[in-house]
């Protein structure tokens, strides 16, 4: 079965987040990863203050978990994501 990241994001400061953008997409597309929603116009309609929303599709379950637990993607995550925005995320097996 797929696997996915769901990530929703409030971001708190576009300079240093837009540098974990940069460098978070190549590391995820080196373990499969496929951006299936990256942004772009949304329409928050229950709830609210997350203005991103970042799909990705990996192939299993356990890539995409590999992929999140990984040291580069980990390194990138600390460096540049902890002080800028605000975020959740899942991991969840797909149908």
């Amino acid at each position: 079965m797929k696997g996915y990241w769901i990530a929703r994001c409030h971001i708190t400061n576009g300079d240093e987040y837009s540098k974990y953008a940069a460098l978070a997409g190549p590391i995820i597309e080196s373990y499969g990863g496929k951006f299936l929603v990256r942004g772009g116009n949304q329409i928050e309609v229950e709830g609210g203050l997350f203005e991103r929303t970042v799909l990705v599709e990996f192939e299993s379950f356990t890539a995409a978990k590999n992929c999140y637990e990984s040291d580069a993607y980990q390194a990138t995550y600390t460096n540049h994501v902890t002080g800028s925005a605000i975020r959740y995320v899942v991991l969840v097996e797909g149908v």
